[in-house]
């Protein structure tokens, strides 16, 4: 079975959080006041996993916020750290609260007493503790999608941010309409233009299979010990973790034992339109039938005890066919048959979901008001728990009959034992 030990050995990191633990969590009034912020109001961030998409997307909005400050970056990469700190601090201006700190190992940004909040951007398997651990240190979350890399990880990263009164927010950002007008397709079948909901697609990549990348020479600079951290050890490639910010997408998701595959990657996009569409946050599947021949990574079902009838495959997004007609929504794209059901304004007796100002800012906004976020961590962990389905479905051939109720196989001991992996000492998957 899985380690269960506690992930966290460091003294100082343990002295921190009981201190945290020992003391009462105070906002002041004025942090709530929107435009410019003085200093000591700002919302303090650390950036943890200081790759592409962190360079791509996420320092480039927290940077534009008045109201936020980046105070530590975090990578196991000293060209990424580096680069990040000089990216922040050029931002800033280097005396801006003695400049932005840099660190090699998460623990250290979580035992800061003046960082409020992480921005979690690591590959896959490193999501799941870096998130519970902050939950813990109180500190409030954004952690990149897929949120898991196993059943476990999801229903206990949602009992970490629950009993820590902690903000999570996914980053399943077409939440928030980015790359294309996802809510509003949802609001169009909540709202039944579709007639009786029977059958969705979701056409994303297959699952990912074992890494079998030959040895290269470690790259300078690397910590490749943490970097694998849980993962089994094994010698450097760098298809794994190229030195700096890589240019193309890494292609570290190809492999099992960082990644679902595409199937976790894009999927945990567009399974979590297909729960929002069906009104599933809070569940999910009981059934999973994989296709005939399970290798080609195609082909599974999920049944929903709604009847509805969902299966891996087709156009790229997410299609909704209905007795009355179809919907299919990607990035960039929102068309209908007939064209009628995407083209008449919501009436105001029609299903409005909540409308997010943009997945950063909800998330800062969220910090300060205490409420949930648009992609709340049970959002992105109940979408998430799709994706590991499928993939549990592909990998082993058989059909799962599945209790999202309780997270756990129905009346099948040996699929329960697939809901968490194996994790290399000492990164045990922490308590809450």
């Amino acid at each position: 079975m899985p380690s269960q030990r506690s992930t966290i050995s460091r003294r100082r990191f343990l002295q921190s959080t009981a201190a945290l633990a020992a003391a009462p969590t105070i906002v002041p009034s004025s942090v709530f006041a929107q435009g410019n912020a003085a200093p000591s109001e700002r919302i303090r961030v650390g950036i943890i996993g200081n790759g592409k998409m962190s360079h791509s997307f996420h320092f480039s909005t927290l940077l534009g916020f008045d109201d936020v400050q980046i105070v530590a970056v975090c990578d196991v990469d000293t060209g990424r750290r580096e680069i990040s700190k000089k990216r922040v601090d050029d931002k800033y201006g280097v005396d801006a609260a003695q400049g932005c700190a840099q660190y090699n190992d998460f623990r250290d940004v979580l035992a800061r007493d003046d960082v409020d909040a992480v921005l979690i951007a690591t590959p896959d398997h490193w999501h799941a503790i870096p998130l519970i651990e902050a939950c813990k240190a109180g500190k409030d979350v954004y952690c990149e999608k897929p949120l898991t890399h196993s059943i476990l990880e999801a229903q206990r990263c949602i009992q970490a941010a629950r009993k820590h009164k902690r903000v999570v927010q996914t980053g399943s950002q077409q939440r928030s309409s980015v790359f294309g007008p996802f809510r509003k397709a949802c609001e169009f079948v909540r709202s039944g233009r579709l007639g009786k909901l029977q059958t969705v697609t979701v056409g994303v990549g297959g699952p990912s299979k074992w890494c079998d990348l030959p040895e290269e020479p470690l790259e300078p600079g690397l910590d490749w010990n943490l970097w694998l951290g849980p993962a089994p050890l094994r010698p450097y490639n760098s298809v794994l973790s190229a030195h700096g910010i890589s240019k193309p997408w890494p292609r570290w998701r190809a492999y099992r034992e960082y990644s679902g595959g595409g199937h976790t990657d894009i999927g945990a996009h567009h399974y979590d339109i297909a729960q929002w569409a069906l009104g599933m946050d809070e569940s999910g599947p009981v059934e999973i039938i994989p296709p005939e021949d399970a290798s080609t990574g195609k082909g599974a079902k999920f049944i929903y005890d709604n009847g509805v009838t969902m299966t891996h495959g087709g156009p790229s997004g997410c299609v909704f066919t209905g007795t009355e007609g179809t919907l299919h929504i990607d990035r960039g794209r929102l068309t209908s048959t007939p064209e009628s059901i995407v083209k008449e304004p919501l009436a105001d007796d029609e299903v409005h979901l909540y409308n997010s100002p943009g997945h950063h800012r909800d998330w800062i906004n969220c910090i300060r008001s205490r409420k949930r976020p648009v992609a709340d961590v049970e959002i992105g962990a109940r979408s998430v728990t799709v994706c590991h389905l499928g993939n549990l479905a592909y990998w082993h051939g058989r059909k799962l009959k599945w209790d999202p109720t309780n997270w756990k196989f129905l009346n099948d001991d040996q699929a329960n034992t697939w809901l968490d992996r194996e994790r290399r000492d000492p990164w045990g998957l922490p308590e809450v």
